[in-house]
């Protein structure tokens, strides 16, 4: 049998917050997939890091991000994606002064997955 379908939005999902001044709310989380989407205030960023087993995808809702990525910078906007192979080293961060908005997705979920680099 099933689970009935379910609609989701950051108005209703699973909601946490995390680094500096940053929400993150469940928009589909299993041991195999994981869908996030996320807010960061201006200034905020994220500690330097990498997953051992989890490949990660960035879409850009709104705002612009910027990416560290084994010591090398990226800049993003709205509309566009990266993907970050397991065992990358990277961060993002909200240079600008408007509020970043991302959806993340992580194959398997990147939660107790993660080793900090800083």
């Amino acid at each position: 049998m099933h689970a009935a379908a379910k609609i989701l939005s950051a108005n209703n999902a699973e909601h946490y917050t995390w680094g500096q001044n940053s929400d993150g709310w469940h928009l589909l989380r299993n041991e195999a997939l994981s869908v996030i989407e996320e807010q960061m205030a201006p200034g905020a960023s994220e500690q330097l890091h990498f997953h051992h087993k989890a490949q990660q995808l960035f879409y850009i809702l709104s705002g612009e991000a910027d990416f560290e990525i084994n010591k090398e910078h990226y800049h993003l906007h709205a509309g566009e994606t990266l993907h970050i192979p397991p065992g990358t080293h990277h961060r993002i961060l909200n240079n600008g002064d408007a509020n970043l908005r991302f959806i993340v997705i992580s194959s398997p979920q990147s939660h107790g997955d993660r080793e900090n680099i800083e």
